[in-house]
């Protein structure tokens, strides 16, 4: 469990590091001096690059785009299902923006993850030989 919530925290930061609607993201950071960009700037962007790479290329490698696909109607699906409950105000787009990115946060995560619960659940380990 120590290393879902790990895998969470993670990817909970980089989504939130991006982008989100209270203005303290790299986001803002760069579109507030747009097109003026600094060099700390262009390094901080290129990490988060990186990062978005690693965690998007998991996480389609272990879910595959069938997996990815049930995962984001999945998610929606929850929003949808506690949206009707009341629960959240739709008329709120930060509410929607806020959920939106933690839901992509909980996505990665499955992602990243997805290798792990399928030697938990099955009890076979994944091998993948690699063409040289």
């Amino acid at each position: 469990m120590g290393g879902f919530l790990g895998r969470f925290l993670a990817s909970l930061t980089l989504v939130l590091a991006t982008y989100n609607p209270s203005g303290l993201s790299f986001g803002s950071w760069v579109f507030g001096n747009f097109p003026h960009l600094q060099p700390i700037q262009a390094v901080v962007g290129l990490v988060l690059l990186a990062v978005w790479i690693f965690f998007v290329h998991a996480t389609w490698r272990s879910l595959g785009t069938l997996g990815v696909a049930l995962g984001l109607a999945f998610f929606a699906a929850v929003i949808w299902l506690i949206s009707s409950w009341g629960w959240l105000n739709t008329s709120s787009h930060a509410a929607m923006l806020w959920i939106a990115l933690f839901f992509i946060a909980c996505m990665l995560t499955v992602g990243l993850c997805w290798a792990l619960i399928r030697v938990r659940v099955s009890g076979q380990a994944v091998i993948e030989e690699v063409d040289r």
